[in-house]
């Protein structure tokens, strides 16, 4: 017998492993504006080469035996009467409510539109722009800035490609030096120009960029790995901008409930619960939200159980593929030491199949 309704608004990394831990226990909902997953870990190589245009896209009609998905775009939410109200008209009862929206990403790493269709012909787009582009300028020197400029090296031998970031060293939230100095070795060996300390802005003409110091680079083609900005504006326009702290992330507890209210949770990149905003922290936020929403539909009164706490964790394994047979990952080891291994471990791990297989079985599809 299922217990409750919940629903799961976004249907991401995190909403994706909630609802699925949630299935069998109770009656699960999983709202997304979006028609199938979208695996995002696939999608710089999905914008850079053909044969990558559809492995970003994963249809949701595996995931739940019990359950359903909504594909539709959450507009209210009534806490009085407990429903959520989708754009179609359609409203969803629950008891339980969890916010797993996530963080919307630059091109080429965001889902364009709402059909893959739509998807893909953006896709296509930023692989036309690739293979004709003299001048490629990637901004940003964190893990996705890296991993674009050598997988648009590898599709484009022949480019001029600049990376330029406005840190002193490449991936240096890794907290690792050598890891920074391994891109930035990589990189160079192929022929990536690597510009440090080069915090840049649009230049006043069209195709030009400039950095603090006054310096002008022309480019007929611009990507901005320059961060994410939370899924959450939707939630302002609905009137729970109380739910927002300043940087838009929903503000929760240690359970992973929404501040003030014990039936609302959020998982994932949309809260505040760590800076580090990477799939391997929104699935263990899904395993323990899921685990406290289990408890809370359970137990009532003074024989509630009591939730299950979340300890940010700040150094995790990070890998970060150069193309598909090369990288470098990162692994905390005690004492508070990093451990950095290279082309083999990171090419097993990630960088030939960008955990596609894996993801697909996730879901319920054949690992091809």
């Amino acid at each position: 017998m299922l217990d409750g309704d919940v629903v799961v608004i976004g249907g991401g990394y995190a909403g994706v492993r909630l609802a699925k831990r949630l299935d069998t226990t109770a009656r699960v909902t999983l709202v997304d504006r979006k028609e199938v997953f979208f695996h995002r870990i696939a999608s710089l190589r999905a914008g850079v080469r053909p044969d990558w245009s559809h492995s970003p896209f994963i249809p949701y009609d595996r995931l739940l035996r019990n359950g359903r998905v909504a594909v539709g775009k959450a507009v209210r939410i009534d806490t009085a009467e407990r429903q959520v109200i989708l754009g179609t008209g359609e409203r969803l009862r629950y008891d339980v409510l969890v916010i797993a929206t996530g963080a919307d990403y630059p091109e080429p790493a965001r889902f364009t539109g709402t059909t893959t269709d739509e998807a893909v012909k953006s896709f296509v787009a930023h692989q036309q722009q690739i293979a004709t582009a003299e001048h490629i300028l990637v901004v940003g020197g964190g893990p996705s800035g890296v991993e674009l400029s050598a997988e648009i090296r590898l599709a484009r031998p022949d480019a001029r490609i600049t990376l330029a970031h406005s840190g002193t060293e490449l991936l240096h939230s890794t907290g690792s030096a050598r890891a920074g100095r391994k891109a930035r070795a990589w990189l160079e060996s192929h022929g990536v120009e690597v510009w440090l300390d080069a915090f840049m802005s649009p230049g006043n003409d069209f195709g030009t960029y400039r950095d603090a110091g006054g310096n002008i680079i022309g480019a007929d083609l611009s990507f901005w790995a320059t961060g994410t900005t939370p899924n959450t504006l939707w939630l302002r326009l609905a009137g729970h901008g109380d739910w927002l702290n300043s940087s838009g992330h929903v503000k929760v507890d240690e359970a992973l409930r929404i501040r003030g209210w014990l039936e609302v949770f959020a998982v994932g990149d949309v809260n505040d619960a760590t800076d580090l905003k990477i799939t391997p922290a929104a699935l263990a936020q899904a395993d323990l939200a899921a685990h406290n929403i289990r408890a809370y539909l359970n137990s009532t009164g003074k024989h509630r159980k009591q939730p299950r706490f979340y300890r940010p964790v700040h150094r995790t394994p990070l890998i970060v593929p150069f193309g598909p047979a090369d990288g470098v990952t990162v692994l905390p080891v005690m004492g508070g030491e990093t451990a950095v291994l290279g082309g083999r471990t990171t090419t097993l791990a990630k960088a030939r199949t960008l955990m596609t297989p894996y993801m697909r079985r996730q879901l319920g599809y054949t690992a091809a």
